[in-house]
């Protein structure tokens, strides 16, 4: 079916004006709704990808705070940068976020550009944030077409296709086209992500609740509970780590930076190993490795925790042991001995943070 086939007969001017209505009323207080900023808008944009709402707001006020202008986080250190973002993940999102704004700051005067040819060249911009942007900031008639509202318009317009297909994006970009009110896109767009977070959810939709239940081919059918189609990822690889806080006699950390690319670019962490399980036990690998990478003789105490943390193709499994440096390590530029203090100013992933939460908590109950 092409899109004239899904939006035949449609009553479109009365979805809009339903869907705007029930917007302008239900609409949640959010710091990002407060202005039009495009800034704003797209910093919210970024943050909101593959994390839930509550948790981006508190993120989202100390990260204004701290960068409040396009040209703040423009000529801002990336250390800065990431240790505002610690704790969201997806590292990589803030690193291109802050290369697409310094080219704005560079070569737009500090404006983001209100085209679609023009923004979607930024680094990190794709089709979603470029139709959120626009519609929202700046009163762009463009699509933005997230799963949420693919989840929406499934429903509504009974589209049997499997999102899970990158290909299936464009089906629903072109219903939108169709579809979204030329007077108020931003209010359009944002009604449809408001309805998908609040009311037409994954699973048990409110149907009794939603303002445009009468426009909706699978509420009349019976079929909301069907859709959408959406393949199952298949299993992450499982990874066991083995990963060691090692402090010295005068109470300094042992951590060091990732690789410049790939998984966790340029965060820090402690020292860490993918166990081989036909090899020896994890601590003895553990300790083969630091003696090899550091140059360092270490005594391996006990295990203080197990992390689990999953990304979206692999999980590590991580056994976190304590432990003493009986002797000198060579400092550099990705690899330091920090104190209590200091390790405020680095920024580490979720995973590495545990760990170390783990480690906090269990020197404070040797303590009492």
């Amino acid at each position: 079916m092409n899109t004239k086939d899904y939006t035949k007969d449609f009553k479109i001017d009365e979805f809009q004006g339903d869907l705007i209505s029930w917007f302008k009323r239900e609409q949640r207080d959010l710091p990002w709704r407060e202005d039009q900023d495009p800034y704003k808008v797209w910093v919210s944009e970024i943050m909101l990808q593959q994390t839930r709402v509550d948790t981006v707001i508190p993120y989202f006020n100390a990260f204004i705070e701290q960068f409040p202008t396009i040209e703040s986080l423009a000529i801002a250190e990336e250390e800065k940068v990431l240790k505002a973002w610690e704790g969201l993940g997806y590292y990589s999102r803030v690193r291109n976020l802050q290369s697409a704004v310094r080219e704005v700051h560079e070569n737009y005067g500090g404006v983001v550009p209100n085209t679609p040819e023009e923004i979607s060249k930024l680094k990190g911009v794709g089709p979603y944030t470029t139709g959120s942007i626009l519609s929202i900031a700046y009163g762009v008639p463009e699509p933005a077409v997230d799963g949420n509202v693919m989840r929406v318009l499934s429903r509504i317009l009974s589209i049997w296709e499997d999102i899970a297909k990158p290909k299936t994006r464009r089906i629903f970009e072109e219903a939108i086209r169709v579809l979204i009110s030329r007077e108020n896109p931003s209010f359009f767009n944002q009604g449809l992500m408001e309805l998908g977070a609040i009311i037409c959810k994954p699973t048990s939709p409110s149907c009794l609740l939603c303002p445009v239940r009468e426009h909706c081919a699978a509420f009349i059918a019976g079929t909301q509970s069907e859709l959408p189609v959406k393949t199952k990822k298949k299993s992450t690889k499982e990874i066991p780590i083995a990963v060691g806080v090692f402090v010295t006699d005068d109470n300094k950390i042992l951590i060091h930076k990732r690789q410049d690319t790939g998984l966790l670019a340029r965060l820090w962490e402690f020292p860490n190993l993918e166990v081989a399980k036909d090899l020896a036990t994890p601590k003895l690998q553990l300790y083969e490795f630091v003696k090899e990478e550091y140059n360092a003789d270490v005594l391996i105490e006990d295990v203080i925790g197990i992390v689990q943390h999953a990304f979206s193709h692999l999980t590590w499994n991580m056994t976190v042991f304590e432990g003493k440096i009986n002797s000198a390590v060579a400092q550099s530029d990705k690899v330091k001995l920090v104190t209590l203090e200091e390790m405020q100013q680095y920024a580490f992933p979720v995973s590495h943070q545990k760990a170390w939460k783990q480690y906090m908590e269990r020197d404070q109950s040797q303590l009492n």
